[in-house]
């Protein structure tokens, strides 16, 4: 056993710089201080060429017919699900971002939520086919952390039933699927975020990634208040439009994301080797042939093996001054915007069991390596000394 004590039972943190989650990604360099520069002298502030560029660009990066840059992915997801005029039910993972289930209520669709493949996050196409009736108005699929979906299995189900799929494609720019072919491409229409947190980012904002144009062409409408031109609306749409300096930041950052990636997935790769043998810690899997994003690290934490539950991991990574973060806990069925949709038909096993024990720990592009070493190591002692930590645990819950 390491003679090193954890700091949650009174030993020095290992860290004396607090370690964030993440951090934004940014290339910062005179061409681009100079472009906005140039944007706010010319008062063209939106709806400008930078625009008209940023989405020339994605549709070519990701080999796509159409790309509509919006404010935010939730936005991108709201206009999606409203320009497809659905009515009923929508089949989605409760193991999601809340915004995934928000785009649906605000378009009144009533949430399905079918249960997920335990090792990959994703929603298990066998759970949707099981949760597909003549009501069913979507397939509503999400990457979950960055690692696509079975976009495959799940396309299928949404051809069976003469419906579309939708893909939550949020964290999940630049990766692509098994064989090769970039996120993006997959089902009906993929929504991305470019967020701060996401690798490839414009700030805030979001691409909306079709080869269908006459969703297209509504799509650029829905983020005009549904308004072509003539100030009289077409349906009630929103102001989702992307900022000019958000698609300058973005179409800056574009040519450096590849290289980007490939940071984030060695990162990946030396915790998966740093935790290799560590009891109780097992890591998202994915079809090696496919590039997830790393948005984030995903982990599942056994108690039984591990010896303390994720809570507590969390809390002994907190008091050595390492960040992390406890998705999805709790998951869209129990939040209370979905509670009223229960009708008791819902069997989520594997959603309950990952929202109680998978844990995020800190990734970002530029991250040093010896930093991921040293969290790894940090896990290994407190692993090492779980049976004392659960003893001080019970003790002070026995004091309380």
């Amino acid at each position: 056993m390491s003679s090193k004590r954890p700091a949650i039972l009174g030993g020095a943190p290992a860290l004396i710089d607090p370690v964030p989650l993440t951090r934004p990604t940014q290339t910062v360099n005179t061409a681009l201080l100079s472009t906005f520069s140039d944007i706010v002298k010319s008062g063209n502030l939106t709806k400008g060429d930078e625009l008209a560029a940023l989405e020339r660009a994605v549709c070519e990066f990701l080999g796509v017919q159409n790309a509509i840059a919006v404010s935010s992915c939730t936005s991108g997801l709201m206009l999606t699900l409203c320009c497809l005029g659905l009515r009923g039910e929508i089949v989605l993972p409760s193991f999601t971002f809340m915004a995934t289930g928000h785009a649906a209520l605000w378009n009144g669709l009533t949430p399905v939520f079918a249960d997920i493949d335990p090792d990959t996050f994703a929603v298990d196409p066998d759970r949707v086919a099981e949760a597909l009736t003549p009501r069913t108005a979507a397939v509503f699929g999400a990457h979950t952390f960055g690692a696509p979906c079975d976009v495959g299995a799940l396309a299928k189900l949404a051809a069976e039933g003469a419906v579309p799929l939708v893909l939550d494609a949020a964290p999940a720019f630049g990766g692509t699927y098994p064989g090769g072919a970039m996120i993006g491409t997959g089902g009906t229409v993929e929504v991305f975020s470019l967020s701060p947190t996401k690798p490839f980012t414009t700030g805030e904002g979001g691409i909306i990634a079709t080869d269908d144009a006459a969703l297209a062409r509504e799509l650029r409408i829905g983020r005009e208040y549904g308004n072509a031109g003539g100030y009289d609306s077409a349906f009630a749409g929103l102001n989702a439009r992307m900022p000019e300096l958000s698609a300058a930041l973005g179409r800056h950052n574009l040519p450096h994301l590849p290289e980007l990636l490939e940071r984030r997935g060695h990162l990946a790769d030396r915790y998966r080797a740093g935790l290799a043998d560590v009891a109780g810690v097992r890591f998202q899997r994915f079809d090696p042939s496919a590039r997830p994003t790393y948005k984030d690290v995903g982990l599942r934490v056994s108690p039984e093996e591990f010896g303390i539950d994720r809570d507590t991991l969390a809390s002994a990574l907190r008091a050595e001054h390492i960040a992390t973060r406890n998705y999805y806990d709790p998951p869209l069925h129990r939040q209370k915007a979905y509670r009223r949709f229960d009708t008791g038909s819902w069997s989520l096993p594997h959603t309950e069991e990952l929202s109680r024990t998978a844990i995020t720990v800190p990734l970002w592009s530029d991250m040093p390596e010896h930093l991921v070493d040293q969290i790894c190591d940090v896990i290994r002692v407190i692993h090492e000394h779980a049976p004392e930590i659960a003893d001080r645990i019970h003790l002070n819950e026995a004091l309380a």
